[in-house]
């Protein structure tokens, strides 16, 4: 996440670049592998704010509304996007080897939320980050469920899923949107396409 909006060297916004146009386009690169090289799993870590997504895709890069919540609605909308593209894949790979899933780590003691440079009420929460970090999860069991999803035998052809502590739950009803999950890849193709 990035407290002030910024774009990528290629001019995407960079939250949407770093959380849903790197793994799209990272994922469609290797494609052709991956369904080739026999059974294969695609794991994608979302997270639980999608649930709070809202894509504009008037504004998909945030121009207008990017100021408010330390650049939390742009994470929300970028993990939003990913989500959709992810159920989209699933479609589209569902007579081939290849698995493809979501799933939300848990609050994980991270440096997802960039302090540096903050000025104003928002370098405030800087301490409270800072504690919060020894109470929620340690990096080791925040990767477990990208672990069982990688790895695990009793998801070898479970796809087109979204999990949380290894076991599938449901995502926010707007990710589940078809006419969505198509726009949603279909604009993401033509951003990552240069």
């Amino acid at each position: 996440m990035f407290p002030r909006r910024a774009e990528s060297v290629d001019g995407m916004e960079m939250t949407l670049a770093v959380n849903h146009l790197a793994p799209f386009l990272l994922t469609n690169l290797l494609l052709d592998k991956l369904k080739s090289g026999g059974d294969a799993r695609i794991v994608n870590v979302n997270s639980d704010a999608h649930e709070q997504g809202k894509i504009d895709f008037t504004d998909l890069q945030m121009l207008r509304r990017y100021r408010r919540g330390m650049g939390m609605r742009a994470y929300a909308n970028a993990k939003l996007a990913n989500l959709l593209t992810v159920y989209e894949l699933a479609g589209r790979l569902q007579d081939t080897r290849v698995t493809v899933n979501a799933l939300h780590p848990g609050y994980v003691a991270t440096d997802i939320i960039r302090f540096r440079g903050v000025t104003g009420p928002h370098r405030l929460l800087k301490p409270l980050w800072s504690a919060a970090k020894h109470f929620i999860l340690t990096p080791e069991k925040g990767a477990r469920t990208s672990i069982h999803l990688a790895c695990s035998p009793r998801v070898a052809n479970v796809s087109g899923r979204y999990f949380e502590k290894c076991v599938p739950v449901a995502s926010s009803p707007l990710s589940y949107d078809r006419d969505m999950q198509r726009r949603m890849w279909e604009v993401s193709e033509q951003l990552t396409a240069g």
